[in-house]
């Protein structure tokens, strides 16, 4: 259970958004969720845009180093991605355009296109992996306690 004191409650949604009140507890949930995954991908822009990529180009990197050495459908890549409206077919074409992922015809089926991450790919996420301690510093101004919580109510929130 979250219970803040007097000093950790100073920067409220209700101040952050300049709205006084809320319909309801579950209302202000939704908008606070909301804003807050507004506030993490804004500082995702700028963290990934220092390597030449997007929140979204990561994401699909992230997923093809996951089942690397084997390469992936697009289907699958799309079925694995945090934003399900993201464009996953523009998405490996920029990152193919850069070097960082593979896209070649299957040669058992030819309507099938096989994904891979490319050396360059992995050596990117190496560095971005190597500075993300300070990106998770900025996330630790709750315990490990309230993040296990705060991802338990999450996910419970989705089932």
């Amino acid at each position: 259970m979250f219970v803040l004191s007097q000093e950790e409650s100073i920067m409220s949604l209700e101040q952050d958004i300049k709205q006084e009140k809320f319909t309801n507890e579950f209302q202000k949930m939704a908008v606070n969720i909301m804003f807050t995954s507004s506030w993490l991908y804004n500082n995702s822009v700028s963290r990934f845009k220092a390597h030449g990529i997007t929140p979204e180009q990561f994401n699909v990197l992230r997923i093809l180093r996951g089942s690397h050495p084997k390469k992936m459908m697009l289907a699958d890549v799309s079925g694995r991605m945090i934003d399900k409206s993201s464009n996953a077919t523009r998405l490996v074409e920029k990152l193919r355009q850069k070097g960082l992922v593979t896209r070649e015809i299957c040669e058992t089926n030819r309507r099938q296109v096989d994904i891979g991450i490319t050396p360059k790919g992995l050596a990117l996420l190496r560095k971005i992996d190597a500075e993300s301690e300070g990106w998770i510093a900025t996330l630790k101004t709750v315990n490990q306690a309230e993040a296990r919580e705060l991802n338990r109510i999450l996910d419970k929130l989705r089932g």
